[in-house]
């Protein structure tokens, strides 16, 4: 075990559930790694539908960042799910995850998941509102398929998106860890 330039204790390598990548073995990555099987091998999903790691690019005046989204869940084209990982409290990152729900596509995400790995709260995107709670609940592909089929993905306008960017910015990079390498600030 070694503790490399950042704050995470890097434990060696794995393979990434998703992807099939060797990547560094830390605490926080294993949580990230069991989201994966949760959802291919319980919720239904294919490795394919799941995209970890989508880059977020943000920015609140003249600052910008570019931020991770831990995954995205596709289906017909559209993001349907996203899913945001951070160790501790789960609803202190409710507003920044709903926020990145708001930036990630050009349409509301119908479904936000705040996880630590060991909760879950889910949340609908439009009203922000806990829908359900715990890893077991997470929408399985059957269930979001139902929720889908009603849903208009309603457009995010600019004016929005600017102030969830400064949002997302705000909870999520002033005062973050220099040493976080899931955020960038350009």
């Amino acid at each position: 075990m070694k503790n490399t330039q950042g704050h995470h204790l890097i434990l060696g390598e794995l393979v990434d559930y998703i992807t099939g990548e060797t990547i560094e073995d830390t605490h926080d990555e294993r949580y990230r790694q069991k989201l994966a099987r949760i959802l291919v091998e319980h919720k239904g999903y294919l490795k394919k539908e799941i995209e970890s790691g989508r880059k977020l690019f943000i920015t609140a005046a003249n600052k910008k960042a570019v931020l991770k989204v831990d995954y995205t869940i596709n289906l017909d084209g559209k993001i349907c799910i996203i899913i945001k990982y951070g160790p501790g409290s789960l609803v202190t990152r409710h507003r920044p995850a709903l926020a990145a729900s708001r930036l990630v596509a050009p349409y509301q995400v119908p479904v936000v998941v705040v996880t630590n790995g060991e909760d879950a709260d889910i949340l609908d995107g439009a009203t922000g509102k806990v829908i359900s709670i715990g890893l077991e609940s997470i929408p399985d592909k059957a269930e979001l398929i139902n929720k889908i089929a009603n849903i208009h993905f309603d457009p995010i306008s600019p004016k929005q998106a600017e102030m969830e960017s400064k949002i997302i910015y705000a909870f999520e990079v002033d005062g973050s860890c220099m040493c976080d390498d899931s955020i960038c600030e350009l």
